[in-house]
């Protein structure tokens, strides 16, 4: 069935209390058919009585899961039109103490997970020779500090494979845009103190505890921009006919687009200022 004139969007990490959850809200107020994936059905609960979504169990770390995804999507609709990999994971500590598994998981999840999610969309969207791919990365990227260095890093690979596709998918008439939010509101900081929680202990970071535990809700600060009105910014610039290659909104957006350009030796200081080392 051809559902015209309105866009379907793919959007994985769609649970309750997150950035995931406010675009597919942001995107269905636009008149778009949403497609709003999680790794659970009920933490989607929310959206079950709506009909402008389409809700499904989608597991990022899994490439069936993945490929089910996307073949029951393109039967239903006919086409994807827009994905946007949203999902993903936090990782708190010291590199040096930081579990091998831990920093995998946050790859895995972070950096494969899009990757799966694109080369299962692609073939749909090259036999269309149209379409847009959004990768949600970080402003941390642009100037890594201490303690969320696995974090950074998973995001700081999303962000230059992004860079790469967009090149490679231009013959194709498909966009990549790159979302870049700063500090908004959302439920990370929560599920982050979660898989801190199964960190073991730190031993020579043991004096720093308490500032390497406070890297992990730091994003929640008063000042945070709220998930809506990130959203509601964000799905406006993705649904231009000719879309960013990169966007970024949100609080401390604009101090990490600074410090990027910043000598080296003047972001270390205030980097460690900031995180108490």
């Amino acid at each position: 069935m051809e559902f015209y004139g309105q866009q379907v969007v793919l959007i994985t990490g769609c649970s309750q209390g997150g950035i995931g959850h406010a675009l597919a809200r942001s995107f269905a107020d636009e008149g778009c058919l949403v497609v709003a994936t999680a790794r659970s059905l009920s933490s989607m609960a929310y959206l079950e009585d709506d009909p402008r979504f389409f809700l499904q169990e989608l597991d990022v770390v899994s490439e069936e899961s993945v490929n089910e995804v996307v073949s029951t999507v393109v039967e239903k609709y006919g086409r994807i039109d827009v994905v946007v990999n949203n999902a993903g994971v936090q990782c708190v500590g010291p590199l040096a103490e930081v579990p091998l598994s831990a920093l995998q998981h946050t790859f895995d999840t972070n950096v494969y997970g899009p990757m799966r999610l694109i080369q299962a969309v692609i073939p749909h969207m090259v036999s269309r020779r149209k379409g847009k791919i959004v990768n949600v990365g970080s402003v941390s990227a642009l100037s890594p500090g201490p303690w969320s260095g696995a974090y950074t890093a998973s995001k700081a690979a999303l962000q230059a494979l992004s860079d790469s596709l967009r090149l490679e998918l231009k013959p194709f008439g498909i966009n990549v845009i790159t979302v870049v939010p700063g500090a908004i509101r959302s439920n990370i900081g929560n599920s982050g103190l979660v898989g801190y929680n199964k960190m073991p202990e730190w031993k020579l970071y043991k004096p720093f505890e308490a500032a390497i535990r406070a890297r992990v809700t730091l994003s929640q600060g008063p000042k945070s921009t709220p998930s809506e009105e990130f959203a509601k910014k964000t799905v406006s610039a993705i649904l231009k006919k000719n879309p960013p290659a990169w966007f970024s909104s949100g609080h401390l957006s604009v101090i990490f687009a600074i410090l990027y350009y910043m000598p080296i030796v003047v972001r270390d200081f205030v980097l460690r200022k900031a995180m108490k080392l």
